[in-house]
């Protein structure tokens, strides 16, 4: 049975924030020489099957890039990059960097926990007092942390538009110029009425993230990005995971390029001009706590640790209170929106899981009831071949079942900087 047989529900409110934006076809430059399969990283021989999954998935698709880590009971035993294309397109590493869209959630989610574990945050308190809102709508005083958490705080993507991808109608809405700065989404989504009662109706989003960015700043005294290194990612040895940029030219060393087949209007200026869609026809920098981060295979299933028992990060309550149902009990297919992960219980045990999707971006974190952990990155969703991106999911799963034989090593020194402090 797969972790993520709801991952489409998941994928529809991506498609409604994201794939509304898509404008004419614009197809990667033309090179006449053919694509070819190249792979770096260790591949133990029992782990064969996850190269063949990852070579035959990415070639049906054209995907030029792509990276899998897997971790069994906290040891890496898989890091590889991933490369179908031509000598024009750098190597994929292990340890390449994806923008990994909304796998920003769990991260987020982290680091809101640690503030309630620290006793700096209660999950019941109020957001209009946390962030001194004054709302349209009398019932955001009944939004509060929690909700943001679980995707329970009243907006809806597939009733009124995610205002994260409405660059152009707040700009005009509040006479700014664009590039709009997340103040502005958040005065003028303050000015909206809710689509539901608070703690009613789950409805996944990208808003209820951006706020609880805004509530770590403001509860923890510093930048989002630097409060979330030093106490989430870096005691766990995770030093590459950073915020991206939109523009091409200002990707991070090391950074894979991006691919779609379609092309829109920049939101970075009032210009009006046909940007490839994954380098301006959204605004990276403004999704920093729900879809911004900048990261790798490995340090993903590292992070992933952090909910397991044994990390210094959560405590055992945290992680219970992280997986926990909420107020509005299980969705259809039987799983539920913890705080920052989709949860089903399964046979033996639970899974949870993430996804992350953007123009140029598809994303997956897996963490098995069985103590298996995997991420898989790509740097496109779409192609010509109008094949499904969610298959990945049914896929790894299934390589996983098939190991018969899992290796005792652990790569995590080979690919992380590691401090004595690290746990």
């Amino acid at each position: 049975m797969s972790a993520h047989l709801s991952r489409r529900d998941l994928g529809r409110a991506a498609a409604v924030a994201g794939l509304g934006l898509a404008g004419a076809l614009s197809a990667r430059p033309a090179s006449a020489a053919a694509p070819t399969w190249r792979a770096t990283g260790t591949a133990p021989t029992s782990l064969a099957g996850f190269d063949a999954t990852m070579k035959s998935f990415m070639q049906a698709r054209s995907i030029t890039c792509g990276s899998l880590a897997v971790a069994r009971h906290g040891k890496l035993v898989l890091a590889r990059g991933y490369s179908w294309s031509t000598g024009a397109t750098p190597v994929t590493q292990p340890n390449s960097l994806f923008r990994i869209a909304s796998l920003s959630k769990p991260i987020t989610a982290a680091a809101v926990l640690r503030l309630v574990q620290d006793g700096k945050l209660s999950l019941s308190a109020k957001v209009v007092d946390l962030l001194g809102l004054t709302p349209a709508d009398p019932r955001m005083a009944e939004v509060t942390v929690l909700r943001l958490l679980q995707h329970l705080g009243g907006w809806d993507s597939k009733i009124s538009t995610d205002p994260m991808f409405n660059n152009y109608a707040i700009s005009k809405a509040l006479g700014v110029s664009l590039p709009i700065k997340q103040a502005d989404v958040i005065k003028y989504t303050t000015g909206l009425m809710l689509d539901h009662d608070p703690g009613s109706t789950y409805a996944y989003g990208n808003y209820d993230y951006l706020l609880l960015g805004r509530i770590i700043e403001k509860v923890s005294g510093q930048p989002y990005q630097s409060y979330v290194q030093q106490t989430i990612l870096g005691p766990r040895g995770i030093r590459r995971t950073k915020l991206g940029r939109t523009l091409k030219a200002e990707a991070l060393t090391g950074e894979v390029p991006y691919f779609s087949q379609y092309s829109g209007k920049t939101v970075l200026d009032g210009s009006g001009a046909t940007v490839p869609g994954p380098y301006g026809v959204y605004n990276l920098e403004n999704m920093d706590s729900h879809g911004g981060w900048v990261s790798n295979a490995v340090d993903l299933v590292r992070f992933a640790g952090i909910f397991d028992t044994g990390s210094t990060v959560l405590s055992p309550a945290s992680i219970t209170r992280a997986f926990a149902q909420p107020e509005t009990g299980l969705n259809p297919g039987d799983w539920w929106y913890g705080c920052g992960w989709q949860v089903r219980n399964v046979t033996g045990g639970r899974n949870t899981w993430h996804t992350g999707s953007l123009q140029g971006t598809s994303t997956l974190l897996v963490r098995r009831y069985d103590g298996i952990t995997y991420a898989a990155l790509f740097n496109q969703r779409d192609d010509a071949s109008g094949l499904s991106y969610n298959d990945i999911d049914g896929l790894l799963y299934r390589a996983a079942n098939s190991v018969t034989s899992w290796p005792t090593g652990d790569l995590f020194p080979l690919y992380l900087r590691w401090v004595s402090a690290v746990r």
